[in-house]
């Protein structure tokens, strides 16, 4: 029997006073050395969130109010392959959260709403694709060294 994990998963739009807080997880994260990329530019982006059927999507962990997690769908992520959509993006899981299985529970519930949204699969990229391939994600394309774009089937 498994322990119970000690987070809820919730929509952005339903917790909006975090949008702040999970703005900067996903800037410190992937954000920080890109030229021109800000806090407030996520801020903003995630603004598009605002409901929770369509997409973008943003969903959090929360533990006891607290921020834990992110994961968003959005419509693309590459431009070099604008015929994959929709694309699983910003996947952050606050450093003492790792490998208690927050990240897993965050992806299958995106995998979920995915599928409710009628989606037939959802890509994205990866330098750590072991995570994934665990979820059931396979390789699409290993563009170079150390990165891959992969992909769930959802059909």
């Amino acid at each position: 029997m498994s322990t119970p994990l000690p987070v809820t998963l919730h929509h952005l739009c339903e917790v909006p006073a975090l949008r702040r807080a999970v703005a900067a997880l996903i800037h410190e994260e992937f954000w920080l050395t890109v030229p021109g990329a800000s806090e407030d530019g996520m801020f903003e982006r995630l603004g598009q969130a605002d409901r929770a059927d369509h997409i973008p999507l943003c969903l959090v962990a929360l533990h006891e109010g607290r921020l834990v997690g992110v994961v968003n769908l959005v419509d693309s992520d590459d431009d070099d392959h604008p015929e994959w959509h929709p694309w699983l993006a910003g996947m952050v899981v606050a450093e003492p959260w790792r490998g208690r299985g927050v990240g897993s529970a965050l992806v299958r519930y995106l995998l979920a709403e995915a599928r409710g949204l009628g989606c037939e699969r959802v890509y994205f990229g990866t330098d750590g694709p072991g995570f994934y391939t665990r979820l059931g994600a396979v390789v699409q394309l290993q563009p170079r060294p150390g990165f891959w774009f992969m992909r769930f089937e959802l059909a």
